[in-house]
């Protein structure tokens, strides 16, 4: 698809009302959520696409590659799609380019699905950073990354040795770091996630999902937030309070689609759309 200058990457999936899927990074490509989020296309169709800078959505160097760019890319898809207003289902940054989304085209959207959504106040950005590399410098995450440099797997078996260098990146995600097998291997555009957050230096989107509460009747909305995920609950906590999002805990980390999969599939599909 076409959009502000650029060839986005796209993939439908299912046949009914269209959500469209916004996977996280940023930087990353939508893969990821594969092949979990595919279970809600039971009554709808699913809409992905690769975000610019990520995937299989390349941007020349001279791109802008903020948020701006994103939302603007997405209103573009909107556009492309035929569409009056969108359902979104937004994970990780997807869940925060969603209300940044919602906040720049409020009357453009139909209903907010948010799953473990990205901080939306830098404090609490901190918060997950500092978290994750807690959990990643644990005695145990260590001497993981140890034993396969030790085991000779990189030149006996390239390929297992990469997946399982992944896993070990990705563990910090996690309640049980052992799930992080189950994840589908992803890889992230250093340069595009680096421009999205600096782009939203010092953000706190809280006095303008206020501001926006205020004046504009807000669309229906829910949000499913892992206990033991590295992004603050607290986060979530507030956007339920200024939105009046419905907010369900799941007890696992920040991947729901692959810690609790029927608990993620349930909580979704009878809130989305279906024929």
């Amino acid at each position: 698809m076409d959009v502000n200058g650029l060839s986005l990457f796209t993939r439908r999936v299912g046949v009914g009302p269209l959500v469209v899927v916004l996977h996280g990074g940023p930087g990353a490509s939508h893969d990821y959520l594969l092949p979990q989020y595919d279970l809600l296309a039971a009554g709808r169709e699913l809409f992905y696409y690769d975000q610019r800078g990520g995937g299989r959505s390349p941007a020349p160097r001279d791109a802008p590659l903020g948020w701006e760019a994103h939302v603007a890319d997405l209103e573009g898809v909107r556009i492309a799609l035929g569409q009056e207003r969108l359902t979104l289902c937004g994970y990780s940054w997807g869940g925060l380019l969603a209300l940044l989304y919602a906040l720049r085209h409020p009357d453009r959207v139909e209903r907010l699905a948010l799953v473990a959504p990205a901080a939306i106040t830098h404090q609490w950005r901190d918060e997950f950073e500092a978290e994750f590399a807690r959990r990643m410098n644990a005695p145990e995450r260590q001497a993981e990354r140890e034993a396969l440099r030790a085991s000779g797997l990189r030149e006996r078996d390239p390929a297992a040795f990469q997946r399982r260098a992944f896993e070990l990146s990705v563990m910090g995600y996690f309640k049980n770091p052992a799930d992080a097998a189950r994840l589908t291997p992803f890889r992230v555009v250093a340069r595009t996630q680096r421009a999205v957050w600096d782009s939203l230096a010092g953000w706190d989107l809280r006095p303008q999902l206020e501001a926006l509460a205020s004046r504009f009747p807000l669309p229906p909305s829910r949000i499913l937030h892992g206990t033991a995920d590295p992004i603050p609950i607290a986060s979530s906590r507030e956007i339920a309070r200024i939105t009046g999002a419905e907010l369900i805990p799941l007890d696992c980390g920040h991947c729901p689609h692959v810690e609790v999969t029927p608990a993620f599939v349930a909580a979704l599909a009878e809130f989305l759309p279906r024929a």
